[in-house]
């Protein structure tokens, strides 16, 4: 039998949750995000014999995020690369630091208070090494929902199947989408809204033959339109919604009553990329 060997191997502060507050005199602009740090490296040694000396303490991980923010946010993206950037270049033994954002968005209610916006969340991964960098935006809990123009036909059948075929049926998904830009340089902002703008866009004129179809064309109609973006990654639950039979009451049901069934859930994803996109390498982990 052959010996032990260490593998690959990281260590850092998860879900640091930061909000910033910048003031304004009339009118406050709130950022809350929680903040992920991985570091990847030499850190062998603590892992064989418990040595400490190239290991940055997670809570000093922890206080350079709140530090930062003492500075102002930004764009996630770029606040994502500010930390990224400072990991690698002070610390010898950090080969690679990854940053994975998420921002949890407040309405404005008047110039001091706020409302939460919902579930859905900005994303943003950034990955630097010593010579490279990697930026990935996303979204995560975007529930969509269409009352018409899904159908769900054409699919092999064996004795175990009892789904009927249905030309009329809701289609409702909770969309996460993350994508790869091609460069570290971009206006991140207008490129996050373009993208979910996009990817609404599409879901809603998309007449649907499966939530495989409504997924490709959610992703193509986002590569065409963003230049910036080489690669999309989606992830798409089938929230299903089964007509409710009414028969037993002496009623009718045209399609109009549902059962909303939150589990078992059909589960779909896929990837999208450009012809001759940059190789991926480490942008995704």
């Amino acid at each position: 039998m052959g010996g032990i060997v260490l593998g690959d191997n990281q260590y850092g502060k998860a879900e640091t949750h930061v909000v910033r507050v910048t003031r304004s005199g009339a009118q406050d602009d709130i950022k809350d995000l929680t903040v992920s740090v991985a570091l990847a490296g030499d850190f062998a040694a603590t892992h064989l014999t418990g040595d400490n000396s190239k290991v940055l303490p997670t809570d000093t991980q922890k206080n350079t995020v709140f530090a930062f923010a003492r500075d102002g946010i930004g764009e996630i993206e770029d606040f994502g690369l500010r930390l990224a950037r400072h990991f690698v270049g002070e610390l010898d033994a950090v080969e690679r630091a990854r940053v994975a954002i998420e921002e949890h968005p407040w309405d404005r209610i008047d110039g001091h208070a706020f409302v939460r916006a919902g579930s859905e969340k900005r994303l943003a991964t950034v990955t630097c090494a010593k010579d490279r960098e990697w930026v990935v935006g996303g979204l995560t809990d975007l529930v969509v929902l269409k009352s018409a123009g899904s159908e769900f036909w054409g699919y092999p059948r064996d004795r175990y199947t009892t789904l009927p075929e249905t030309k009329d049926r809701i289609l409702a998904t909770a969309v996460t989408a993350r994508w790869r830009y091609g460069g570290t340089e971009s206006d991140w902002g207008r490129s996050f809204s373009e993208t979910r703008r996009l990817l609404l866009e599409a879901f809603a004129q998309k007449h649907s033959l499966s939530l495989q179809q409504t997924l490709y064309a959610m992703g193509e109609a986002v590569l065409k339109a963003t230049p910036e973006i080489v690669e999309i990654r989606m992830s798409m639950p089938n929230k299903h919604h089964f007509v409710v039979d009414l028969s037993p009451f002496g009623l009718t049901n045209e399609n109009e009553v549902f059962y909303a069934s939150d589990r078992p859930y059909g589960l779909i994803e896929g990837t999208l990329m450009r012809e001759g996109a940059p190789a991926a390498e480490l942008a995704w982990g």
